[in-house]
């Protein structure tokens, strides 16, 4: 009976954060080694089949780098880097393509639909949601730097999105685009979450990560910022503090802050339930960015 009553007190905890969401959009970016631990992926999956079931609208947009580059290595490709990023060739470009879209978004799709959701695939085999250009960038001596077949979301299929959603159906995204002519390019997943998130000016967006939030000390779990304001988080990348591959995922989320998006959550994605635990409870477990 006290287990019960613990439960329904759960429940009663969450109920005013359901109300306060109802039909508002939230953005989860799953990625990286995330994809890499089948356990945490599904337990996220099971968190977004909740949200959808009790009336927020998610959208998940992911990436596969660790995927790519494995099918890479099979096929006998090296990568290349120029300017440290890397080139993405027409056999990159066809190995993205069909690791992000057959593999990734596929397998999450069906997940969801197990899970007695309702979910699709929203890509360039489907209905793109993604609008992209070329990546353009330039080097030290302000020559042009030629990526290949890499690109930046400039734009979304707002229409579509919000069609899709409102029928209480989870759109999944992989991170390939098209540009205005209907050619492929390979885009940043967290770029293209913030880009999903800024247009459809959604109550929340949710990166995935592999440590708990944002650290003051790489080495100690226990100094995570719960909460934090965007100049702040600027300034610690200023002082170096966030480094590495943190910097593009938190400077896409300031980017989606200075867009309009309410706040930007980053979790660590091997806790079970944890995007529920950041969102619905009210006490977070991950770092809750503001403007």
């Amino acid at each position: 009976m006290q287990e019960a009553i613990r439960k329904a007190s759960v429940l009663i905890e969450a109920l005013s954060w359901i109300q306060r969401f109802k039909g508002r959009y939230v953005v989860v970016k799953l990625g990286g080694s995330t994809l890499d631990q089948p356990e945490a992926v599904d337990s996220l999956l099971t968190d977004i089949v909740f949200m959808a079931s009790v009336g927020m609208r998610p959208v998940i947009v992911h990436g596969g780098g660790k995927a790519i580059s494995s099918a890479m290595a099979d096929a006998g490709i090296e990568p290349r880097f120029v300017e440290g990023r890397r080139f993405t060739d027409p056999e990159t470009l066809r190995i993205a393509s069909t690791v992000l879209v057959e593999t990734i978004s596929t397998k999450i799709v069906e997940v969801l639909r197990l899970k007695n959701a309702t979910a699709t695939g929203l890509h360039f085999q489907s209905e793109n949601v993604l609008i992209g250009e070329k990546l353009k960038l330039q080097n030290a001596a302000g020559e042009a730097v030629d990526l290949g077949h890499v690109g930046r979301v400039v734009d979304i299929d707002k229409d579509l999105l919000v069609r899709i959603c409102s029928t209480g159906t989870i759109p999944v995204i992989p991170s390939i685009a098209l540009d205005r002519e209907g050619h492929r390019l390979n885009v940043n997943a967290d770029t293209a979450a913030a880009a999903v998130a800024r247009e459809l000016n959604v109550e929340k967006l949710v990166f995935l990560s592999d440590i708990p939030g944002i650290l003051t000390d790489l080495n100690d779990p226990s100094s995570r910022l719960s909460h934090v304001t965007a100049g702040r988080v600027r300034q610690l990348i200023a002082d170096e503090i966030i480094a590495g591959g943190m910097v593009p995922k938190v400077e896409a989320a300031l980017d989606a802050l200075d867009a309009g998006v309410r706040k930007v959550h980053i979790v660590d994605a091997s806790m079970p339930h944890s995007v529920l635990l950041e969102i619905y409870s009210d006490v977070g477990v991950g770092t809750e960015i503001v403007p």
